[in-house]
């Protein structure tokens, strides 16, 4: 399993893929499209950008554009915006991240950050994740119900019912995840340039109950 800070890492350079950020609008970004990350802080998104920085993978360069009033409670005062970008070497580790699909990408954590830069993956790759992820939860979904059913004498009502709530939860991206290993099998049948190659993006609600991008049924 990798580290919350790795995964925060990961969503940091696929962001930074599509334009150079500042860190303001970078940190909206993660909280807006990213459920794992809602409650990221700056204490803990700047130490993630400054080892970017050391390893190489990104560059932070002062501007001097003047910060917008939507900016102007984060940036007061004449402090200059930083912009980051990625360099060639954060680019090429990005696609090497991009192109694991073994278990790590399947955990709850890293799912969420994958699946949100599934439009910067491959057809392959997505659906390797997407299957791993669907095993795992019904390996999870399997072992919840047996140990439900072996404590359910012991359990009162309202433990009962979050039990059963957390299994319609999972039962819920299960059904999910069918819907979208079927969309990128057909995806991948098509010849290479078709439209629509990627997923329409929408919210879905999963199993830990945060939302996160899908795609239209």
């Amino acid at each position: 399993m990798r580290s919350r800070s790795d995964v925060l890492e990961t969503a940091i350079l696929g962001l930074l893929k599509d334009s150079p950020l500042h860190g303001y609008e970078l940190r909206k970004r993660l909280n807006l499209v990213l459920g794992s990350f809602r409650a990221l802080s700056y204490g803990s998104l700047y130490p993630a950008l400054k080892t970017l920085v050391t390893r190489g993978l990104i560059i932070g360069t002062e501007s001097s554009e003047a910060p917008s009033a939507a900016l102007a409670p984060a940036l007061s005062g004449r402090r200059s915006r930083i912009v980051y970008e990625l360099t060639a070497e954060g680019k090429e580790h990005l696609q090497q991240i991009l192109a694991q699909a073994g278990p790590a990408a399947w955990e709850d954590e890293n799912f969420d950050v994958r699946f949100a830069l599934f439009g910067q993956t491959d057809v392959e790759t997505r659906l390797r994740i997407l299957e791993g992820r669907r095993t795992r939860l019904t390996e999870r979904l399997e072992a919840v119900r047996e140990s439900t059913t072996r404590s359910r004498a012991r359990m009162d009502e309202y433990t009962w019912e979050l039990q059963r709530h957390g299994l319609e939860q999972v039962e819920r991206e299960v059904r999910w995840l069918d819907g979208l290993i079927t969309a990128e099998r057909d995806r991948g049948a098509r010849p290479t340039g078709s439209a629509n190659d990627h997923p329409v993006s929408r919210h879905h609600t999963t199993a830990d109950g945060d939302r996160r991008p899908g795609t239209e049924r």
